[in-house]
């Protein structure tokens, strides 16, 4: 049997038949590396299903169900063999939906890391549909250092912050209320800037209120998203995420996209949003905090360069 991540995580749940485990068992024995993924893979699991169990969720409506059902087929059609043609256009992917949208509640939290069905894909897309149709601008932005003239109105959101609210709209205060293992939460921020090369900075807030509860790798137009989430006081979660972004900088923007204030903006090749339930933080002040650095770095990372932001 091959012991890869994938039959790790399975084994952690207890997902393995007799057999299969005593096999990994034996290798356990000769292999140190081996024992020390395992531990971090139990270090990581929360108790999602516990957590969806004591929501009320709402019935799917049944125009969501024909949405994902059309999508899926969409989905199955373009990935079916095709005859050789002209070379696609590289931005035609850029929907790549997140590695952990859409798990049943009743499922384990870890078999979503090896569940790919297309189904998966279609109700991260049928999300962001309903974003662009709610997507509005709120009035009254506050720029970044040196910029401190209001926004009279800001750009519509890209598909990556669109996609993101929408992800972030799943998300209640149970299912992060389980922090991840510092040491798990070190080697993530490592392996996001040694192998993604973003070198993302994980703002401490605890002085204005917010608890760091995890950090993600996840991919959007199969480029590394990092989604940092932080619980406050009261109300639901606010996540911070960031992608890679070679555009000029570009000062904070707020917006409304369906039922999240998001508030964005561009610096030092990063792009940045700041994203949580209307109207329960103040995320213009916090996003201006964490432009200008006015927050300890968590984690011990070394400071990183930074440029000012066009105002």
């Amino acid at each position: 049997m091959k012991v890869d991540d994938i039959t790790l995580m399975a084994y952690v749940d207890g997902e393995l038949d007799i057999e299969e485990r005593r096999e990994i068992e034996r290798e356990l024995d000769d292999s140190p590396d081996l024992a020390e993924r395992i531990e971090l893979f139990r270090a990581s699991s929360l108790p999602y299903q516990d957590a969806f169990a004591q929501q009320k969720l709402p019935p799917v409506p049944e125009s969501l169900t024909r949405k994902i059902a059309e999508l899926s087929r969409t989905h199955a059609s373009a990935t079916s063999p095709v005859p050789p043609g002209p070379a696609a256009d590289p931005a035609a992917n850029d929907a790549i939906a997140p590695p952990n949208i859409g798990l049943p509640p009743s499922a384990p939290v870890r078999s979503l890391m090896r569940f790919s069905a297309p189904w998966l894909a279609a109700a991260f897309a049928a999300g962001v549909f309903s974003c662009v149709v709610g997507l509005r601008l709120l009035p009254g932005l506050t720029g970044l250092p040196g910029g401190a003239a209001t926004v009279a109105s800001a750009p519509p959101a890209s598909p990556w912050v669109m996609a993101a609210a929408g992800y972030q709209a799943l998300y209640s205060r149970d299912t992060v209320a389980v922090a991840t293992d510092p040491a798990v939460s070190a080697k993530t921020v490592a392996d996001i800037h040694q192998i993604d090369g973003l070198p993302v900075r994980v703002p401490d807030l605890s002085a204005q209120g917010l608890t760091f509860k995890r950090i993600q790798r996840l991919r959007f137009h199969d480029k590394p998203l990092v989604q940092i989430v932080y619980l406050p006081k009261t109300g639901g979660p606010v996540a911070l995420c960031v992608v890679k972004d070679a555009k000029p900088d570009q000062s904070l923007a707020q917006q409304k996209i369906n039922d999240m204030d998001v508030v964005t903006w561009r610096q030092s090749e990063l792009s940045y949003a700041l994203i949580g339930t209307a109207g329960q933080v103040d995320l213009g002040q916090l996003g201006k905090l964490i432009a200008k650095r006015d927050v300890d770095a968590m984690f011990s990372q070394a400071p990183l360069p930074v440029r000012p932001v066009a105002s």
